[in-house]
């Protein structure tokens, strides 16, 4: 029985397994509607038995779910570690939470308790192999992407000290950290126009750091796009150890030269 459940939950190359996923899609996607639907005030204040029966329905679904995975997981400790497993957990936690606490005197914790469980979409996750794809991409590419947001936030941090100094805060710019945000703003190409320099030498700053940002958005975009292409390359190819040929078909199982299982 243990087994078999795993195949149903943890794997979906049987019919059986197809079908949970399947069903455990729609509910997530479904429990998301209805957690969005609520935070309607007309919604939630004509029909509020309903919101909390669907509510309380999705968290016994999922809690099962739960169960379920923890009983047949090959080691229960590390799946519960994991992100999925968290991802779990922490779907549906805030219901249980509303209903442990509900003679809290501050409704703003429950109310913070409730729109966690908008988080359950994260449960979709493991159902998307290019989150995966991307998530190696990230990994690959973190000591890059970490030296290109060090060199930004110097320099915003520097941009913002500048503008300070040069505006004033006569035009807005009343300390660095606001100049600060100004710059974030700025390189960002967002503009939102709640703060903007007056003085010549400060627009033309502003403009260079305008144009920067532009070449400074592409950057990660770069940097991540190379290593999922070279992931890519490198998943396609399959290598034979003894003959050290990696030029065979995706889908070949056997070397075309040696005929050695290929890994």
């Amino acid at each position: 029985m243990k087994e078999k459940l795993y195949e149903i939950i943890f794997e979906a190359d049987t019919t059986a397994g197809k079908a949970f996923d399947i069903a455990l899609i729609v509910s997530v996607i479904l429990s998301v509607l209805a957690v969005m639907m609520e935070s309607v005030e007309a919604l939630s204040e004509a029909y509020p038995q309903l919101f909390n029966f669907l509510e309380w329905l999705f968290t016994i679904l999922f809690s099962i779910e739960l169960i379920l995975r923890i009983y047949c997981a090959r080691d229960w400790k590390n799946y519960l570690l994991s992100f999925y497993g968290l991802v779990d957990l922490v779907s549906i936690l805030p219901s249980y939470m509303t209903f442990l606490f509900p003679g809290l005197s501050s409704f703003g914790v429950i109310r913070a308790f409730r729109i966690l469980r908008i988080f359950r979409i994260l449960k979709l996750n493991r159902y998307l192999i290019a989150s995966n794809q991307l998530a190696g991409a990230l990994k690959s590419s973190r000591e890059k992407i970490t030296v290109f947001l060090g060199t930004v936030i110097f320099m915003v941090f520097s941009m913002g000290a500048v503008m300070y100094l040069i505006e004033g805060k006569e035009n807005g710019f009343t300390s660095i950290p606001k100049s600060v945000y100004w710059a974030i703003v700025t390189m960002t190409t967002v503009g939102f126009g709640d703060i903007v320099p007056k003085t010549a030498l400060g627009q033309f700053i502003s403009s260079i750091l305008m144009i920067v940002g532009y070449g400074v958005i592409a950057v990660p975009t770069g940097l991540v796009t190379a290593e999922m292409v070279a992931q890519k390359s490198l998943d396609i190819t399959k290598k034979c150890e003894p003959c050290n040929i990696n030029a065979h078909d995706p889908e070949a199982n056997y070397c075309y030269k040696c005929g050695k299982k290929l890994n």
